[in-house]
């Protein structure tokens, strides 16, 4: 995620930056990629979306092998943390089940507003199970949307849309590491930690006139009923889901292997001001400011030396859903949201967000814990492929003094400023930590040890200890994410 109004600045020589990585081999290759693990949980879920579109019901199954004896199953209802809460939002489970057998949720703050539903579920088991002794949970659940949300979850009475981000109760658990029961803090932005699980099927319904922007990649349609119309995806390892529906437009591109879909709302600028301007001072005449031309051109621009930078992109379709009340853009695997922005940031935005599939997406971090594993390198990555990295430096804030420590939780930035902190300290700090140690130990070097890194970690949750592994060759880039605090919290 990324705040366009305070980071995203015009984009002096990216046309020739992009040119130059044109021109460019694809380097000495990685290690290979590991692959996602055989017994990553499989989930099968639906959502009905009423046809308002101001809430959905949802089912989920979840077929779990444990890794260590456990006698319940925590899942998270991200949607009650409090910034989504204060736009309206909430989510609960109305039936829980294990192995067939009912069972009486329960449920936890864990960083919930006061009186708003928990972020934290747990399901006792009947009896506890070993590792490699699978346990299937079945939820159902329901989910109210705020209107005209700011947030990465709502809907727009007046565009007819609604974006889900991270919809689904989320099966909170790390391998080697157990359950993680972090609460949610009060500042927006990601908090989320989740294994890899092969989506077998997820299956929206909605009115037959309103378009499904889906996850992974689409499966078919099928009619239940009379005016309403089923979309299913499946998707083979993800960790988080998002979906949009509603009055889109939706147009689909090609770039290299990947199939790129984009929606717009038809209605133009959803949640707009009563003269037609919203306040970032959209145009008067509620008209989008980007076109699905100029979307699919950024990810054309920025996803091929993205590739080359970083190894192939990790999945054969991505999604881009404009979400006009949003300021910035949100990630989740395969599945990007973003404000409808000015011309001048779009293209570092499309770039950011899309580092995200490497940083958070293929190799996952606890972003509650680890933020800068996802926010600093997806804003090295923007910088070197959007050519800003004059724009990414070290700040001198005196003897001793750092905007970090950059390696430090999203509980601590929320104690210190918020998000604006958190931008100061990991996204920019971060990114230019470890941009001086790419200039310092080269950029080839540097380089195949990041994509070593990737591929090490594919389809896992990585932590700070793992970057220090991948680096181990070069010092002189440990040394300078040392010195500013990358491994401070992690000792």
């Amino acid at each position: 995620m990324i705040d366009p109004t305070r980071r995203c600045r015009a984009l002096a020589g990216v046309a020739v930056v992009l040119a130059v990585l044109a021109g460019c081999s694809a380097g000495v290759p990685g290690t290979e990629r590991a692959a996602p693990r055989p017994e990553r949980p499989v989930v099968d879920a639906t959502l009905d979306m009423a046809p308002d579109l101001s809430s959905a019901n949802g089912t989920q199954t979840v077929r779990f092998t444990p890794d260590t004896r456990v006698c319940e199953l925590v899942f998270r209802l991200w949607t009650n943390r409090p910034s989504a809460v204060r736009a309206g939002n909430s989510a609960e489970i109305t039936s829980a089940a294990v192995d067939g057998n009912p069972v009486r949720p329960r449920t936890e703050p864990a960083g919930a507003p006061d009186g708003a539903p928990g972020t934290l579920v747990e399901l006792p088991l009947p009896a506890c199970a070993e590792a490699g002794s699978p346990v299937t949970a079945e939820l159902g659940f329901r989910i109210t949307l705020g209107a005209d949300s700011r947030e990465r979850i709502g809907h727009s009475p007046d565009a007819g849309t609604a974006w889900l981000g991270t919809a689904l109760p989320v099966l909170d658990r790390v391998r080697d590491r157990g359950w993680v029961r972090t609460p949610a803090v009060g500042m927006s932005g990601e908090t989320v930690v989740a294994e890899d699980f092969r989506l077998n099927s997820l299956a929206v319904t909605a009115d037959d006139d309103q378009q499904v922007v889906g996850v992974g990649t689409p499966t078919g349609s099928t009619t239940p009923s009379p005016g309403r119309s089923t979309r299913t995806f499946t998707a083979d390892a993800i960790r988080d889901v998002a979906v949009a529906v509603g009055d889109y437009r939706i147009t689909e591109t090609t770039v290299g292997s990947t199939r790129v879909h984009v929606a717009l709302p038809t209605a133009g600028r959803a949640g707009a001001d009563e003269d037609g301007a919203s306040e970032d001072g959209a145009s008067e005449d509620g008209a989008l400011r980007g076109t699905a031309r100029e979307w699919s051109d950024e990810v054309a621009a920025s996803l091929p030396a993205l590739e080359r930078l970083l190894g192939p992109y990790p999945y054969p379709d991505l999604w881009l859903t404009v979400v006009p009340t949003l300021s910035d853009g949100v990630e989740f695997p395969t599945h990007l949201q973003f404000g409808d922005v000015r011309d001048g940031t779009r293209g570092s935005l499309v770039a950011h967000e899309l580092a995200h599939m490497w940083f958070y997406g293929l190799v996952g971090n606890d972003q509650g814990r680890d933020p800068w594993l996802d926010e600093a390198f997806a804003t090295y990555a923007q910088a070197v492929v959007a050519g800003q990295r004059d724009q990414y430096r070290i700040e001198d804030f005196g003897p001793g003094e750092v905007a970090g420590p950059i390696g430090a939780p999203m509980s601590y930035w929320d104690s210190r400023g918020g998000f604006s902190a958190l931008v100061d300290g990991v996204y920019d700090q971060g990114a230019a930590a470890l941009l001086e140690g790419r200039d310092a130990a080269g950029e080839q070097r540097f380089d195949e040890a990041m994509r070593g890194y990737i591929a090490e970690n594919a389809h896992r949750v990585a932590a700070p200890a793992d970057v220090e592994e991948a680096f181990a060759d070069s010092p002189e880039v440990l040394q300078v994410l040392r010195e500013h605090g990358a491994f401070a919290f992690s000792r």
